[in-house]
């Protein structure tokens, strides 16, 4: 078959946090491609775009780039197009799309944390799809490092996830992306590669371990699309890799869409990235990864194809969604009414305000166009829809997204996704692996019991850290990081990735507090804050306006507590020398959203505003509650 040698398409596969978007601004460096001038202005992390990635240090969207190659024997330049996924299994949609676009993967580990529970899943979807990979060993410097033992337990990983002979006979290289150097020796422990100042040992075992895209000189157009995106002036962008055929700038082609109808329809604007910028092509032949303009409703995992033979490519699948929340509309007292609810400061920055039924539903409905695995279903109410993803933070994600573009909403305490098999009730479970100083592993053992997690494996580095692999269930881990950190002094590491389901595992008790609920509306006073301290822990402070049902802190016991946090000094015309002492406050736990999610129990929600989170009950008023309460007693 012919076979274009001028391309290779390849994607970046790792754990959190092991340097993948580090090596791809290093391999953007080397390849020379930004102009001289511009280089002492380039950013770090230049893949990520977005201000939630740079924020929390994470890819979540996955993307493409464009690195032309020079080979140092002087032969034609070669474009590498480079992937960039995330690392995280709750963006596991963007991994799997990433994948259809590449023809091998390289697969990123840190020489000393080693293959973790995401490199497991990055390198399974990998593997699934018959790719071969190269490994790459990262942060050879880090004083910690241990490079023998995490190869080794990368070659157990191949085995375990059922790798044939030739996808184990892997090429290794030795990296530190931080500094730009790899090499194919192995370093000593901690250091940096010693014969190599770049990455050319990198971009020649990419060349040779990368197959070249091969094609049938005589099939029709077929090319699939991976991803979209939008410009103001474009409308609508369609991400796709020509697979057969050849795809040109004003071309008539067919759009095969996901119901199998076909229309006709016209390329209005091609174009091929280079480095991180789009920029107009002609056309693009098979194997070239290409954005095309000019088809508005056109979705993920359809197929552009010859109009006289449209053949469709099969469409992306991805795996089942875990967990779900119910967003709604706004439904508090303060609704609409800023950060404090006060002055004119809050009525110019609710102008923008969107807290509308249909503005949530339409936004909702625009995040399932570039998000194929989320889903987004109805509920009894008209104000409020039942979303399901992979995880608690692609879901925390999304809210956090819309709280930035001026959206209030409601957001119920997150459920796992449970399924039906042969009349029982299945769950879904996650395997756990932690990290932990020796000091703390009966702590962590202690609050997995209490999760009903099951320990499958544990391993003694000898360095004063233990490894343990656990088996829980999802619904466990829903509020489990916070109590984790807490109890490991903020040295434990966690990471867990689905694992299948199985039967109900009965009944959880994962929070033993209850909640300090006010009991009406007001300002919270120091003097009440001082008197209140003492029943647990605040969430507020002097000054933030209450409503009845709000929870302002946690309570030491395990029932909710209703408290006045709005009561006042009463004042006298008589001077006193101690009756004006102040006593010092502490300082109130401030919970981010993550935190608000995981601390709520099943009759509370969060409030998400652009200023503020707040934590209420669903029933707000004291009396109803009560009589619910009773209720159930009965």
């Amino acid at each position: 078959m012919p076979t274009r040698h001028d391309i290779r398409n390849v994607a970046i596969v790792a754990h959190v946090d092991h340097g993948k978007t580090t090596l791809v601004d290093a391999m953007l460096k080397q390849a020379g491609s930004f102009a001289e001038h511009a280089a002492e202005k380039l950013d770090d992390r230049m893949m990520d775009s977005n201000d939630l990635e740079r924020e929390k240090g994470i890819t979540i969207l996955a993307k493409n780039t464009a690195v032309k190659y020079h080979p140092k024997d002087g032969g034609d330049p070669i474009t590498i197009n480079i992937i960039d996924t995330p690392g995280h299994a709750d963006f596991g949609g963007e991994v799997e799309r990433g994948l259809s676009m590449v023809d091998a993967v390289v697969l990123l580990v840190d020489a000393s944390e080693g293959p973790l529970p995401q490199t497991r899943f990055v390198l399974r979807k990998a593997l699934a799809a018959r790719m071969p990979v190269i490994l790459c060993i990262n942060k050879t410097d880090r004083p910690d490092s241990r490079i023998d033992e995490v190869v080794n337990e990368t070659y157990d990983l191949f085995l375990d996830l059922d790798a044939d002979e030739d996808q184990i006979e892997f090429p290794i290289v030795y990296a530190c992306a931080r500094d730009g150097v790899a090499s194919l020796t192995k370093p000593e422990d901690g250091t940096v590669p010693a014969d190599s100042t770049n990455l050319e040992p990198f971009f020649t075992t990419l060349l040779d371990s990368v197959p070249a895209p091969q094609y049938d000189a005589d099939a029709p157009l077929q090319a699939h699309v991976t991803n979209l995106d939008a410009d103001n002036f474009l409308g609508r962008i369609a991400l796709l890799r020509v697979e057969q055929g050849e795809l040109a700038k004003g071309q008539s082609v067919a759009w095969i869409k996901r119901d199998g109808s076909i229309a006709n329809v016209r390329i209005t604007e091609l174009m091929m990235t280079e480095a991180l910028t789009r920029k107009p092509a002609e056309k693009a032949g098979p194997g070239d990864i290409c954005a095309v303009a000019g088809i508005p409703d056109i979705m993920i995992g359809e197929t552009l194809a010859d109009p006289e033979n449209p053949v469709a490519l099969p469409l992306i699948t991805v795996d089942e969604p875990a967990i779900s929340m119910t967003i709604g509309t706004n439904t508090s007292p303060l609704v609409g009414r800023g950060g404090t609810g006060k002055g004119a400061d809050a009525k110019a920055a609710v102008k923008d305000r969107k807290v509308t039924a249909r503005q949530v539903k339409d936004r909702l409905e625009r995040e399932l166009i570039g998000n194929v695995s989320l889903r987004v279903l109805e509920t009894e109410r008209p104000d409020a829809w039942e979303v399901q993803g992979r995880g608690e933070l692609a879901l925390a994600i999304l809210v956090e997204q819309m709280r930035r573009e001026g959206f209030e909403m409601t957001i119920g305490k997150p459920q796992v996704v449970t399924k039906e098999v042969d009349g029982k009730t299945y769950e879904p479970v996650e395997r756990m692996t932690i990290d932990v100083p020796e000091e703390h592993m009966g702590a962590v053992t202690q609050l997995m019991g209490v999760r009903k997690g099951r320990m499958d494996n544990m391993s003694n580095h000898g360095s004063g850290w233990v490894r343990m692999e656990f088996v829980v269930p999802s619904r466990g881990l829903i509020g489990f990081r916070t109590e984790f950190l807490t109890n490991t002094r903020g040295t434990g590491i966690a990471h867990s990735i689905h694992e299948g389901h199985e039967p109900w595992f009965g009944t959880l008790t994962t929070r033993n507090n209850g909640s300090l609920v006010a009991d009406r509306s007001g300002a919270v006073t120091a003097f009440a804050m001082t008197n209140l301290q003492e029943r647990g822990v605040l969430f507020t402070e002097p000054g933030t306006e209450v409503y009845e049902g709000m929870i302002v802190g946690e309570n030491s016991r395990a029932d909710d507590m209703d408290v006045n946090i709005t009561k006042e000094k009463k004042l006298t015309n008589m001077r006193s020398s101690s009756a004006d002492s102040f006593e010092a406050i502490v300082p109130p736990r401030k919970l981010s959203l993550e935190q608000s999610l995981e601390f709520c129990r099943d009759d509370e929600c969060v409030e998400v505003t652009p200023e503020a989170v707040r934590i209420r009950k669903v029933v707000l008023d004291q009396k109803e509650r009560g009589r619910t309460a009773s209720r159930a007693k009965r």
